[in-house]
């Protein structure tokens, strides 16, 4: 296992963040109308209550382009020991990470806001390791 040798630091965020964002967007494809009715519930009393289609929308293709590129950001790394493509799908990771930080704090779910810190802790530290 070369790979898990030379960036198994690397390798493991990449691969953690590969099954959290292709799970999530894949169970956005698999179940639209159930996500867009509990999301259009989280959110009935905050500015996006009118928008959850297209923001849904937008939060699943950043998550499946995002986990396609650490996916193939692995390959890279394994045959080449580059890492411009894995790290160009982590940002997009940390960008979505966002994204949805500022939709649980405008629905006013404060406790979800928190949980996506370890997320983005994570995200963050596979940026550093990738970027160095």
């Amino acid at each position: 296992m070369k790979l898990l040798s030379n960036y198994p630091t690397e390798v493991l965020i990449l691969l953690f963040l590969i099954v959290t964002f292709l799970q999530s967007g894949i169970d956005k494809l698999l179940d639209w109308k159930g996500n867009i009715s509990f999301i259009t519930g989280h959110f009935k009393n905050s500015p996006l209550k009118n928008g959850v289609p297209l923001l849904l929308a937008i939060i699943l293709i950043l998550e499946i382009v995002a986990g396609f590129l650490m996916l193939f950001g692995v390959y890279q790394l394994y045959t080449s020991g580059l890492k411009e493509i894995a790290l160009l799908g982590i940002e997009l990771c940390a960008v979505t990470l966002i994204f949805l930080l500022i939709g649980q704090r405008l629905a006013k779910d404060y406790a979800g806001a928190m949980s996506l810190a370890v997320y983005f802790i994570i995200t963050l530290l596979g940026v550093y390791l990738l970027n160095s």
